[in-house]
């Protein structure tokens, strides 16, 4: 399909800045499966969501991915950020790096700020391979848990540029973009539509009867890009590692025997049960990488409703709900949201989607 069917003109006010306070009292737009819109509140949630349905959260944490250096052992020292995308393995990470035009294979670079504390009060890494789009393969002189403590202890969570380019990240922000269920770490983006569950709202899901169900997918950056390409069939999902495990499954599978919609939280949520079903729309135990890619015309098997943000133009993310409730139906949801002041992106609010006949 045409990469410019998903585009659509955003108000920079639109772009929400912070969270709502508290996180369920995001503004939740309902699109029922017929196109109908509805106005809600996240706390609404449980009215919306029956006995025996099942919401399904991704409870990966996100990890201070964003680290400042400078490369060191030639002539000029310039400054250099990466924001680590992929493990590869005990000591090595992906990242995309800024500006990428400063490194080449094999030159050094030293992560650490002032008034931080990493062992020797630095962490280097080898560049060990450079891509075409900015990303490079990174060894670190530690490995394991060693490195997993002084990434910590020397990086940042990495907000999303859109929110990062109009003021800067603080200490709230280490709170504010994780979620309640984040335990698991690995991700270097939040499983974004978790953020709007409080410990009130999942008391009056659970006194609904609605389970909860927890997976684990961790976010890449790559899911969030733009599709640069003209047609989706040429765009390249980024992998990310996921984990569905054999009790999961098997409350999923017999809350739907019994009647019980899947509800996933997040697209991520969305992305790892798909890769996870069978043709008749039983999830299997999972522990493997997907690049699942959903567009118009993908049939699901396994998810029956969709909480979700407000998500880029252009988007893979804005494809996959197109795909879920319609094209047609998400334009006008969208124009709709933006019309009445909705909040977009990470810290913004919610729509409800019902799964379309398309």
């Amino acid at each position: 399909m045409r990469t410019d069917l998903f585009d659509f003109e955003l108000p920079a006010e639109r772009i929400a800045l912070r969270p709502a306070q508290p996180r369920d009292a995001a503004r939740l737009l309902v699109v029922e499966a017929s196109g109908s819109l509805h106005d809600r509140v996240v706390s609404d949630l449980p009215q919306w969501l029956k006995a025996g349905d099942q919401i399904v959260v991704n409870d990966t944490k996100v990890i201070s991915a964003q680290l400042r250096g400078r490369r060191i052992g030639r002539e000029t020292e310039p400054k250099i950020e990466a924001t680590l995308i992929k493990r590869l393995d005990a000591s090595r990470w992906q990242a995309l790096v800024k500006p990428a035009k400063k490194l080449a294979a094999g030159d050094l670079v030293r992560f650490g700020n002032e008034g931080k504390v990493c062992l020797l009060g630095h962490l280097d890494a080898e560049v060990e391979e450079k891509g075409e789009e900015g990303e490079v393969t990174l060894s670190f002189s530690f490995h394991g848990p060693a490195l997993d403590s002084a990434i910590a202890d020397l990086g940042s969570p990495p907000l999303p540029p859109y929110i990062a380019s109009k003021r800067t990240p603080d200490e709230q922000d280490a709170a504010d973009y994780q979620t309640m269920f984040a335990t698991n770490e690995g991700a270097v983006a939040a499983p974004t539509a978790g953020l709007h569950f409080t410990p009130a709202l999942e008391t009056a899901l659970r006194e609904r009867g609605v389970g909860i169900v927890r997976l684990t997918l961790h976010v890449g950056a790559g899911t969030f890009l733009p599709v640069k390409v003209d047609d989706t069939a040429e765009h390249k999902m980024h992998s990310e590692w996921g984990t569905i495990s054999p009790e999961a499954a098997e409350a999923l599978n017999a809350a739907r025997a019994k009647g019980g919609r899947i509800v996933a939280v997040g697209t991520t949520s969305m992305r790892l049960l798909e890769s996870a079903a069978t043709e008749d729309g039983t999830v299997r135990p999972f522990a493997d990488e997907t690049a699942i890619f959903i567009t118009p015309g993908y049939r699901f098997r396994a998810v029956d409703m969709l909480l979700t943000n407000f998500h880029l133009p252009r988007s893979t993310l804005f494809m996959l709900v197109s795909a879920f409730s319609g094209l047609k139906t998400m334009k006008r949801a969208y124009a709709h949201a933006i019309d009445n002041g909705y909040r977009f992106y990470s810290y913004g609010d919610a729509c409800l989607l019902f799964r379309g006949d398309n």
